[in-house]
């Protein structure tokens, strides 16, 4: 089987930071999965003794904490300090930017609005900064459903569709006196995002790697298959289905921004072994 990359695939900036922060204290508690990927936070436990407490009441007074990849909500790192000072903030810096215009533009008077998942911890962490009650939408029927205020401030979670947030943006120009658009979408999330249409487009079949509760990783699914129907998101090379290569030669393979080298070359060796049928 022929097995094509994509140009842009895996670990992005910010959880480079993230695992190479945790690496660097031994034994220490995340606040939150680190990352959405699994296997890597098992691979984080065993070999650095890196746990996971999912509230700030679960974590040890004076415990060595990592606050996570995705951030936390305002209140709880406030919690936080009163349990800890041994305190090593992991949020990715592209996270960290719409919490602080959220705070901004509320303090300014402005309607906040986030393009995202209010369940995603990203999005419950940068809603929490803003003053005033905070829009959350995730696609632009949600918005047109909701009344909306003359002042808005648009800002994305960071691993959105930059088509859809240009949707979204374009609405509120064109419904509102007052816009102020801030793109959030990481670099890396667009970059990933074109790497994984282009390569989508040449291949009979594509493997999409990452963690399922992964946003970012879930995106490049529903990229891949605007292209390829054949589109696949695995976790490990353990969940491919030989079935799933049948009578194709090319096999197209991208990855989510959680997603380390090792699953990766697991995942790309394993299907370069099946003989094309």
């Amino acid at each position: 089987m022929i097995v094509k990359k994509a140009k842009n695939l895996g670990f992005c900036f910010g959880v480079k930071r993230a695992i190479r922060l945790a690496e660097s204290k031994p034994g220490g508690i995340t606040l939150g999965s680190l990352i959405h990927n699994p296997k890597e936070i098992n691979r984080l436990k065993s070999d650095y003794g890196v746990s996971v407490c999912e509230s700030v009441a679960e974590i040890p007074n004076h415990s060595e904490v990592i606050i996570r990849t995705h951030g936390i909500p305002k209140k709880d790192l406030e919690k936080l300090r009163l349990k800890s000072n041994q305190i090593t903030d992991a949020t990715c810096p592209f996270v960290t930017k719409p919490q602080q215009i959220c705070e901004q533009m509320s303090k300014e008077g402005y309607q906040v609005i986030i393009f995202g998942d209010e369940s995603h911890p990203e999005v419950k962490g940068v809603m929490s900064y803003s003053m005033t009650p905070v829009l959350v939408v995730g696609n632009l029927e949600e918005l047109k459903k909701k009344s909306l205020s003359e002042k808005i401030a648009l800002v994305s979670q960071t691993t959105k569709k930059i088509s859809e947030f240009l949707n979204i943006a374009d609405y509120l120009v064109r419904e509102c006196t007052e816009v102020r658009i801030f793109n959030t979408i990481c670099n890396a999330t667009f970059d990933n995002q074109e790497a994984a249409r282009e390569l989508s487009c040449e291949v009979e079949v594509m493997i999409i790697v990452g963690g399922k509760n992964s946003s970012n990783t879930k995106q490049l699914l529903s990229i891949c298959q605007e292209h390829c129907d054949d589109s696949y998101l695995i976790e490990d090379e353990n969940e491919l289905q030989e079935e799933w290569f049948l009578h194709k030669k090319i096999c197209g393979v991208t990855a989510g921004a959680s997603t380390p080298d090792w699953i990766i070359q697991n995942v790309v060796a394993k299907i370069e072994a099946i003989t094309p049928i």
